[in-house]
């Protein structure tokens, strides 16, 4: 590797938090995704893509970075043809029992920060977007290989929730 990537990778949780850790630690590895886009015309986009996700800054956070449509398969105007491809940094903070992530996709110039917890089963991360609007990612049907994860928005208001985009993950061996 590089001195970078080496400071940056982490072989596993920080000892003193590993517990806590393992909410978004369950992810740590990578995973092909079928992504569906729900456009406000009411159309939709499917495409495949890939995550991968990886223990970071001495085991204290988990990095992720997702590319759609993946790597090999890109090509033209990578705005033009609304390619994601971006990385998201997930910090436990023991203060408020909760996950601070902050999402940078810089191809669509596109930057969020959110607030993230279990809810059940599920991992349930709140935010604003660049409008101001509260915005939900959530993920859920959870297993060892498997997840769906859904990026929703307000729709007539904060208690009802369009999907905007929705990725279906498995686990590559």
């Amino acid at each position: 590797m590089n001195g970078f990537l080496d400071a940056l990778s982490a072989a596993g949780p920080a000892p003193d938090r590993a517990e806590k850790m393992a909410l978004y630690g369950q992810f740590v590895g990578s995973w092909d995704l079928d992504v569906i886009e729900y456009r406000d015309d009411g159309t939709a986009r499917r495409r495949p893509g890939e995550w991968h996700f990886g223990w970071a800054l001495e085991g204290r956070a988990v990095q992720d970075v997702w590319v759609v449509p993946p790597r090999g398969q890109r090509d033209g105007d990578t705005v033009a043809q609304s390619n994601r491809y971006g990385t998201t940094l997930r910090v436990y903070d023991p203060d408020i029992d909760a996950w601070h992530i902050a999402w940078t996709e810089p191809v669509g110039q596109t930057y969020l920060t959110m607030i993230g917890r279990a809810d059940g089963n599920n991992i349930v991360q709140l935010g604003k977007n660049a409008a101001g609007q509260t915005v939900r990612w959530g993920f859920y049907e959870i297993t060892a290989d498997s997840f769906l994860w859904i990026g929703e928005a307000p729709a007539g208001g904060e208690a009802n929730w369009k999907r905007v985009v929705e990725f279906r993950a498995t686990r590559i061996s």
